[in-house]
């Protein structure tokens, strides 16, 4: 069986596709990518099927004329994504994904004879409405930056920022599903127990210090039996793929509740997901060798290997974009708050899911990964307010002459990505676009 890690033609950066807007350089779903989402014609009340972005356009991979064009494997695999969840396509796990994808940019490229008839499975991308890709049965969160549990170490913890179990295991938390929404579902300020520096007892009150975290998401596809850990050189054959998160977190909240077992309410009440799932194999020309510092500790042996170390770092930036009411009233244009790099990161994705899995723990098809807040090494890498804002001391400035230490009602936090390498195409991610509103 071809390794995970190959490269094939799907990957050629010379494909053209006959979708015209998916050859646009500048482009985030050029045929090299084909995610795949949830979706529908909106306000259409159809059945909820996926779909995969090509250019300006999306496929519609339930349309009949597209069986005929796909060979074997790949008809097994497009017929589980005719139902309104990925959870089974998921569950078919790494060949099933890569032979549809291989019969998908075939059938896409310029030169393909059935063109015409392919197009008849076309939507514009603007007509499309989305829905949650997958039942989610669990979710964990982890810390994988080091930058990040530094800057943010520093506001708390001067002398000591980083504690010892940081560098010998990826730390993370279980989250909760019932609040993951879909990026363009608003987020109404969470209420809480707050004690301020000035007393000794804590109020009850809406959230001051409301944040948004810059994160990826990972799907878990084909999972694994209950006490069978898995190796940190097969979890490649356990990931799906990647989308945008934002773990919303309500800081005053959290510094008042998370010792001595960690988050809770200030994490619970929302997390933001992107609609487009990108694939590992889309992602595999943007893998890097994952180092760490000389001086740290080796990872234990079950999170180490060969093969992890020459590819375990992905180079995927994440930009985190504001824009307040006041600036939407404007017409102003989003303002950047940062830029980073899962190639910073400090636990890969490998290390990760053999961690979690390390004890027996059982993932299964749909499972969300957080990657925790990724920041990099500069300012302009911070990946949420707390670290931008030195926990409120240093406001953001913005274009329309406001500032932010923490997030206001009314503004809009919109999260992106993408993967560029020269000789290579531009991968993006989509949009998580969600506004904060007022109280319930």
């Amino acid at each position: 069986m071809q390794s995970t890690n190959d490269l094939d033609q799907t990957h050629n950066p010379a494909l053209r596709s006959w979708v015209e807007s998916a050859n646009d350089a500048e482009c985030s779903f050029p045929i090299q990518n084909l995610p795949i989402a949830v979706l529908r014609r909106a306000g259409s009340g159809e059945q909820f099927r996926a779909g995969t972005a090509i250019g300006d356009s999306v496929l519609d991979l339930s349309a009949p004329c597209l069986l005929p064009q796909l060979s074997e494997a790949g008809r097994a695999a497009i017929r589980l994504t005719f139902a309104s969840s990925l959870n089974d396509f998921m569950a078919a796990g790494r060949p099933a994904q890569r032979a549809l994808r291989q019969d998908l940019s075939r059938i896409l490229r310029h030169d393909f004879a059935e063109k015409d008839r392919i197009s008849e499975a076309l939507i514009a991308a603007d007509e499309v409405e989305f829905n949650m890709p997958a039942r989610i049965g669990d979710f964990s969160d982890f810390y994988c930056s080091i930058h990040h549990a530094t800057n943010v170490g520093k506001l708390f913890r001067p002398e000591n920022p980083i504690l010892p179990n940081y560098r010998w295991l990826p730390v993370g938390y279980q989250g909760r599903t019932s609040s993951i929404l879909l990026s363009g579902q608003s987020v109404a300020r969470p209420c809480g127990q707050i004690l301020s520096a000035e007393s000794t007892n804590p109020i009850y009150a809406p959230c001051r210090r409301l944040d948004y975290e810059a994160e990826l998401g990972v799907f878990v596809g084909s999972g694994n039996a209950l006490g069978r850990p898995v190796p940190i050189d097969q979890v490649d054959d356990h990931l799906f793929g990647v989308c945008l998160l934002n773990d919303w977190s309500a800081r005053d909240v959290q510094s008042w509740e998370y010792q001595p077992l960690g988050p809770f309410l200030a994490k619970s009440f929302a997390t933001s997901i992107s609609p487009w799932i990108v694939s590992f194999d889309a992602l595999e020309p943007y893998r890097r060798p994952y180092r760490r510092p000389a001086e740290d500790p080796a990872p234990l042996p079950h999170l180490t290997s060969a093969s992890d170390e020459s590819r375990g770092a992905i180079d995927i930036k994440v930009s985190v974009h504001l824009l307040s009411a006041a600036m939407a009233a404007r017409g102003l244009a989003p303002a950047r708050l940062s830029l980073s790099s899962y190639a910073d990161a400090y636990w890969t994705l490998s290390q990760v899911v053999a961690h979690q899995t390390s004890n027996g723990c059982n993932l299964q098809p749909g499972d969300l990964i957080g990657t925790g807040t990724i920041s990099g090494p500069s300012r302009d890498s911070r990946g949420c307010l707390l670290e931008l804002s030195e926990g409120g001391q240093s406001p953001v400035s913005l274009p329309s002459g406001e500032t932010r230490v923490f997030l206001e009602d009314g503004d809009t936090v919109i999260l992106s990505a993408c993967c560029e390498a020269d000789g290579r195409a531009r991968i993006g991610f989509g949009e998580c676009r969600v506004t904060i509103r007022k109280p319930e």
